[in-house]
């Protein structure tokens, strides 16, 4: 299974494997980003706690959509 997923990046032309790595990236960026709106103490914007927990699973859910994308994407 792995072994056909690393064949199908390196089938890739080097535009879209950077383009794959950025998807990833920003992937990454927005669960972190969601995730860290929910647990941070001293967040800085004075937000109240409901819309912060709001505002962050809003965040990780479109982050998991994006996810989803990724994969269905690189199944070529």
């Amino acid at each position: 299974m792995l072994e056909k997923e690393i064949i199908n990046i390196q089938k890739k032309s080097l535009k879209e494997r950077f383009l794959l790595v950025m998807a990833i990236l920003f992937f990454v960026v927005y669960l972190v980003l969601g995730l860290l709106i929910i647990f941070m103490k001293n967040f800085p914007l004075d937000m109240n706690m409901g819309y912060r927990i709001a505002f962050g699973i809003l965040l990780i859910v479109y982050s998991i959509i994006r996810g989803i994308r990724i994969i269905n994407d690189n199944k070529d």
